[in-house]
């Protein structure tokens, strides 16, 4: 799950005669030999090979409505820092950790999110609609932040653990029912576990009913939404229609028809019945109170942070399951090395997340090389100098982790899936502004211990059971569409372990 400010896909990036900035520092990550027992040949997942310059504009704004990670060009893996003008005016791409701190943590008032991000997130919802807490700034943003932080606290979080089991348990003995040798689709299995994860923990099962119209519209929304549109990059009046808006009509009233229905039954059961009222997410959202001001949510609020985490805590944690299976099964030594410390895991689920240190790299090694929030963009309120650069007013910023996870002067072999990276004694290594999977700051996912204790949950699970292995030769491209998708299904062959 994350809330960590998924932007418009957007980030035009600098265009010819851009300034770089400084070099950055030494190699982040384990050196080569660090680990005797990993091949020394790993495997290197299919990814967009660099462009060798900047895109033209026609270029580039076809490239952001098919793909925006298309976009970046050799310098943007190779400088720490890169500034000039684009389709967006003025933007900075910043690869530097000490530039990304002050971004989002020393200076980070001084950088808002930005318009064009702010427009692409928005095309989803009703006009007039309240602000989820991905959306929203100021100080609604900083209540919203403080009425829900209680209900992601680290011991409200490992007491899902259990029900995370039993849901991964249920959809992994479905699969040992198919012939030996079958082939699942991935994709829409960790789409389909993280949806049944996401409605027993945190909905009490409310969300059951409504899984198959969730799956098809969800995939709906994020093609329309997710396509940048040339107008939104060229900043054209809002009357003017776009190709993407009219697509997201229908998968917009179908999520407001699915929230007024949850929200209308447990509004009916608290009433009615409040002592058997579940005490999960949605009865908090409905009770919960600022505790500053002892406020509670406006209507509009709820609704929309509902949808925010349904779909945030669906979408984000079932592309990074996806991602994780597809480098096992491509990567043999790692998928038995993560089995072999999944079968001796302790009985209680709760304790995985920090006991399972090889599991826990091979997620985060993925999260590394296909980040479920691929592009942030902020856009500075006042004048700043980041990495030896002045960075005007009103400039956009980017810290696209994409670029972040795969840059060349922050780690070895960045191509290669290489978990020891995150084990200990490694992992140490690792510069903290350079690996961003939730974000950072204020604004970090305010269920990033959910999503990682649910998606060690699920992969220790399946592990423990099945064995995977690639269906077919061809791998499936990244494609941003506000998170990292897939562009086709991922078939995997499983067999019992």
């Amino acid at each position: 799950m994350t809330t960590a400010d998924p932007p418009a896909a957007a980030t035009a990036g600098p265009q010819a005669g851009t300034q770089a900035g400084p070099q950055a520092g030494p190699q982040a990550g384990p050196q080569a030999g660090a680990f005797a027992d990993p091949p020394s040949r790993p495997f290197v997942p299919w990814a967009p090979a660099p462009r060798e310059r900047p895109a033209g504009t026609l270029a580039q704004l076809w490239l952001l409505a098919r793909n925006p990670i298309e976009t970046w060009s050799r310098a943007h893996y190779e400088k720490p820092i890169l500034s000039g003008l684009s389709l967006l005016g003025h933007v900075t791409v910043v690869n530097d950790p000490a530039a990304i701190r002050r971004v989002f943590i020393e200076n980070a008032g001084n950088y808002e999110k930005d318009a064009l991000q702010l427009r692409v997130l928005r095309a989803g919802a009703r006009p007039g609609a309240g602000d989820g807490l991905l959306v929203a700034g100021g100080e609604a943003w900083k209540r919203a932040r403080r009425t829900l932080a209680p209900l992601f606290t680290p011991r409200r979080v490992a007491a899902f653990a259990p029900l995370m089991q039993m849901k991964a348990q249920a959809r992994v003995e479905a699969w040992m029912r198919r012939r030996a040798g079958g082939v699942v689709e991935i994709d829409r299995e960790m789409g389909r576990v993280a949806y049944e994860i996401l409605s027993a923990t945190l909905f009490s099962d409310a969300l059951v009913e409504e899984r198959a119209g969730f799956e098809r519209e969800m995939g709906r929304l994020l093609e329309s939404i997710g396509r940048i549109d040339p107008l939104d990059v060229l900043n054209a009046p809002q009357w003017l229609p776009r190709f993407n808006r009219r697509e997201a009509e229908t998968s917009r009233a179908w999520f407001e028809g699915a929230v007024e229905r949850l929200v209308g039954a447990r509004r009916a059961q608290m009433e009615a019945d409040p002592a058997r009222t579940p005490d999960d997410l949605l009865t908090a959202l409905l009770r919960a109170s600022d505790p500053e001001t002892g406020a509670g949510l406006t209507p509009e609020e709820v609704a929309a942070n509902l949808f925010t985490f349904i779909a945030a805590g669906h979408e984000t944690t079932a592309r990074a399951l996806t991602w994780t299976l597809h480098l096992l099964a491509r990567a043999p030594y790692w998928q038995e090395r993560a089995r072999e410390e999944a079968r001796n895991a302790p009985d209680d689920p709760a304790e995985w997340l920090d006991a399972l240190p090889c599991v826990r790299a091979v997620l985060e090694e993925s999260m590394r090389l296909f980040p479920p929030v691929p592009h942030m963009s902020r856009a500075a309120t006042a004048a700043d100098v980041l990495a030896g650069l002045d960075i005007p007013a009103g400039s956009t910023i980017v810290v696209a982790p994409w670029l972040l996870h795969r840059h060349k002067t922050l780690w070895e072999r960045p191509s290669a899936f290489m978990p020891e990276r995150f084990l200990p004694g490694a992992r140490e290594r690792i510069e903290r502004f350079a690996y961003l999977p939730f974000g950072a700051g204020p604004r970090v996912c305010i269920g990033a211990t959910f999503a990682m204790q649910e998606a060690i949950v699920v992969l220790v699970t399946a592990l423990r059971a099945v064995r995977f292995a690639p269906a077919q030769r061809h791998e499936p491209r990244p494609l941003l569409r506000i998170t990292l998708r897939p562009d086709d299904r991922v078939p995997l062959i499983v067999t019992p372990a």
